[in-house]
């Protein structure tokens, strides 16, 4: 198993898309890439801490190979957009990749690369390091399924589902 841990926005959207994958065992969304010890979801949104709202994704690349898992991160979200995602604004919302390795950092930088010849306009992502990683609330695990007609849901994440079934049929799961 593989596990990489990315941000593009808010976690609820990039929790629900990786659920919707063959091959993804485990989506634990998380704060990292901050300076603050043990942060909760109300510090984060302050923009004090430093952290990103992230995903750690764990996968089977004998199902999924790691090369899809992070193109559909760049199909997620818009990769130019500095500290913000549409209306969701501060360095919390960041698009970010924290690799565990070399290997990792390699596979990331390929990938930045990749969507580069997708996206007009230069990508902003970070590559950074993996830190300390904080397991969010409860409440913020398997959001879109916990709550399906929220309105955020409804108007952000359920596009982004939507797209990358379209998109990456072969690898979304039966419904």
């Amino acid at each position: 198993m593989t596990t990489f841990v990315l941000a593009g926005g808010c976690f609820w959207c990039l929790d629900a898309v990786y659920r919707t994958l063959k091959g993804v065992q485990e989506v634990e969304s998380g704060y990292t890439g901050g300076q603050t010890a043990r942060p909760d979801y109300e510090s984060v949104c302050t923009g004090r801490t430093g952290h990103a709202e992230a995903v750690a994704v764990t996968f089977d690349e004998t199902v999924i190979p790691a090369s899809v898992i992070l193109d559909v991160f760049f199909s997620l979200h818009d990769p130019r957009q500095l500290n913000r995602q549409g209306n969701d604004v501060g360095t919390q919302y960041r698009s970010a990749m924290f690799y565990a390795d070399e290997e990792q950092k390699a596979l990331f930088e390929a990938a930045r690369d990749r969507a580069s010849e997708y996206w007009d306009g230069g990508i902003v992502t970070e590559i950074s390091p993996l830190a300390d990683w904080w397991k969010a609330e409860e409440y913020h695990q398997d959001f879109f399924a916990k709550n399906p007609g929220q309105g955020y849901c409804l108007a952000v994440a359920l596009p982004k589902v939507n797209k990358i079934r379209k998109s990456y049929a072969e690898y979304v799961l039966a419904s």
